[in-house]
């Protein structure tokens, strides 16, 4: 008695859908799991045949199915592990795997579904393949960009009369420029692969964490290499002089907000961006898409240069047509030694070791607060974080 209460308690309390029919098909029982995933209630499918949880074609087929084993004995029902579609209550479909057994109890052949939801796990291939395709065209463009930039640079040298100087100090960029790429480039793109061929071990043994882990690796390595080529890009068209100041009355609040919303979504674990603006008034004449990028470039550093468990202060202020825009970590710092060269194209601190950048985001900063008149200082010591704050007036 004791051995049937527990048996009883296990079908009851089952994570898996459980259903048993008779030789005709017709459902004797269901356990809470399968009424909940098919969305019946008990009393709607026992004593009804089987065949209502099917769609078509097998819904039709279902009986001869069973009139089949039972004439050859060939177990065309039975199977384990068989993948197949069930029908809801409201009438769509649904990816599950079965796996059937026949048991001989008092006096009667009874067949028993073990029914296990693959929804999630057909939810998580499809994304995984989505990501491989946008994927293979973000690096398909990213390198047609690279591409043009590189020979643009070439061209630029070869056309134009260049002082001694200044073909040392180009060669010299260039030279950081392939040094660096060749680093940063490869850093990710060997996350992408090992991430891809995990994933294919994963999807043979479904294990959803595992796959939406590498997933968010391949995720994060092309924003990384999305970040590096945006600041090539970015140089090549200051250099070229191809930057445009568009200034116009913009929702800074507003901008900062969703900036914020943005950012918070690639901080690490327990890292919060906290957002404050001081004043009555929330608009000032500004290039959005280029304050957005320097705002945008402050942030990413103080992710990047912070621990787990931080807060991120960014705050605005409009007071007496004066406009201030800080970022504040408490990172790594910037060693004093290293603080005349921070705002050089390719430089990086020696402090930063394995952590990925192109020590082209502040000069690019720089540069752009310039170009909308304001002014860009910072204070900064190695341990102790750092502080970046932009000052524009009407």
């Amino acid at each position: 008695m004791e051995s049937v209460k527990l048996l009883e308690a296990i079908i009851e309390n089952a994570i898996d859908g459980i259903i048993t029919i008779d030789s005709r098909g017709i459902v004797e029982r269901i356990n809470p799991a399968a009424s909940a995933l098919f969305g019946y209630a008990p009393e709607e499918v026992i004593g009804n045949n089987v065949s209502m949880l099917m769609p078509e074609p097998d819904r039709s087929n279902h009986d001869n199915y069973i009139y089949s084993y039972q004439k050859t004995g060939v177990k065309k029902i039975i199977g384990i592990g068989r993948e197949v579609k069930g029908r809801k209550k409201d009438g769509s479909t649904f990816p599950f795997r079965l796996a059937v057994s026949e048991v001989h109890y008092r006096d009667k052949n009874i067949f028993t579904g073990f029914i296990h939801d693959l929804t999630k796990e057909r939810a998580a291939e499809d994304e995984l393949r989505k990501h491989a395709i946008e994927l293979e065209e973000k690096v398909r463009e990213r390198t047609k960009d690279l591409i043009k930039l590189v020979g643009e640079l070439e061209k630029a040298k070869s056309d134009v009369s260049l002082s001694l100087e200044k073909e040392k100090e180009l060669n010299q960029m260039k030279s950081r420029f392939v040094s660096m790429a060749s680093h940063e480039f490869r850093t990710p793109l060997s996350a992408v692969q090992l991430s891809a061929s995990l994933i294919e071990k994963y999807a043979e043994r479904p294990d959803l964490q595992n796959v939406l882990k590498h997933t968010n690796r391949i995720r994060g390595a092309v924003q990384l290499l999305n970040n590096i080529l945006n600041d090539f890009l970015s140089l090549e068209k200051l250099e070229a002089g191809k930057v445009i100041v568009k200034k116009a009355d913009i929702d800074l609040v507003q901008l900062a907000e969703e900036i914020t919303e943005e950012m918070q979504m690639i901080c690490k674990k327990n890292q919060h961006i906290v957002y404050q603006h001081t004043g009555a008034v929330g608009t000032f004449y500004l290039d959005s898409h280029l304050i957005k990028s320097s705002i945008t470039n402050l942030i990413s550093n103080a992710i990047k240069y912070s621990g787990e468990d931080t807060f991120i202060e960014f705050s605005t202020e409009i007071k007496d047509d004066v406009c201030t825009i800080c970022v504040k970590d408490n990172g790594i710092g910037i060693p004093l030694e290293d603080q005349k060269n921070l705002f050089e194209p390719f430089f990086r601190a020696h402090n930063t070791g394995n952590i990925p950048g192109t020590g082209l985001g502040l000069n690019i900063v720089k540069r752009y607060v310039k170009l909308m008149g304001g002014t860009l200082d910072y204070r900064s010591a190695i341990n102790e974080g750092a502080l970046f704050k932009l000052t524009f007036e009407q």
